[in-house]
């Protein structure tokens, strides 16, 4: 393994090492100094692979340390420099981490964090997103997505100068977590029912729901009625009547999708 430290001094990592380790192996090696991508990286690394051939990753510790001021286009010199280090990488069958600075401000996507254009995350295989809870807290969460890589998060403590791992969530638990409670109440209201038809404020007066208004139930069910419901076999149907807005929900029976009253797994919306 090669490990570029390019903000550190061989003091510091000497440091480190002697709280992780009393004898760190041979295999393991370190720089403080190479050069830019656009001025020889790349030749270097070539070099030291051809007298270290079994190494397997290598850690360029930070990107800005190699890269070059442009006056291009933002995003294609992000793009360019990612698909340098990519290139690589796959020439030669090995893993480059390279780790950069996140944003500071806030965004629903944690990947939006990533400072830079998206230049960077599109053109690597796999982004990581390590963010601390706050600047006196040892726990944090590591955000992984990527090209072959199922999105997952994992909630690390730091101890010991070392990650412990304390819980790791997968894409399909994450995608459960975020189904509205109601949801879940509503295929147990079907459970006993073969069909039900009636207004959004009928529908949540005859579950006893009282804390759900009728267009966010309206809004829950257009969006999870392919995924959810259709998951626990509820097909859904919502369209206008004389009397106003109707939904129309039915216990799906056997393979075919079909429901029991008849009802075709669509959604016909009113806008």
């Amino acid at each position: 393994m090669l490990y570029l430290c390019l903000e550190d001094t061989f003091c510091r990592i000497q440091d480190r090492l002697f709280h992780l380790t009393d004898e760190a192996s041979g295999r393991l090696h370190f720089a403080v100094a190479s050069d830019k991508l656009s001025d020889g990286l790349i030749v270097q690394l070539e070099d030291y692979l051809k007298e270290y051939p079994d190494s397997r990753l290598i850690v360029i510790d930070t990107l800005q340390k190699v890269r070059t001021a442009s006056k291009d286009n933002a995003y294609a010199s992000d793009y360019g420099d990612i698909s340098l280090i990519k290139g690589f990488a796959d020439r030669h069958s090995l893993a480059v981490i390279v780790v950069h600075h996140i944003r500071k401000q806030n965004d629903s996507d944690v990947f939006n964090k990533v400072s830079g254009t998206t230049g960077l995350t599109g053109s690597a295989d796999a982004t990581f997103v390590l963010e601390q809870e706050s600047r006196v807290s040892n726990a944090a969460k590591l955000y992984v997505t990527g090209r072959d890589t199922p999105y997952q998060e994992f909630t690390l403590r730091f101890r010991d100068c070392s990650w412990e791992l304390v819980e790791r969530k997968e894409q399909e638990q994450l995608a459960k977590e975020v189904i509205p409670d109601v949801l879940f109440r509503l295929v147990d209201f079907m459970q006993d029912k073969g069909e039900w038809t009636g207004t959004a404020t009928e529908l949540l007066a005859a579950m006893g729901e009282t804390e759900t208004v009728p267009t966010v139930i309206t809004k829950w069910l257009n969006e999870y009625h392919t995924t959810f419901l259709s998951e626990n076999h509820i097909c859904y149907q919502y369209s206008r009547k004389k009397g106003g807005r109707q939904i129309a929900l039915a216990r799906q029976t056997g393979d075919s999708g079909d429901s029991s009253i008849g009802i075709p797994p669509v959604t016909v919306i009113d806008t």
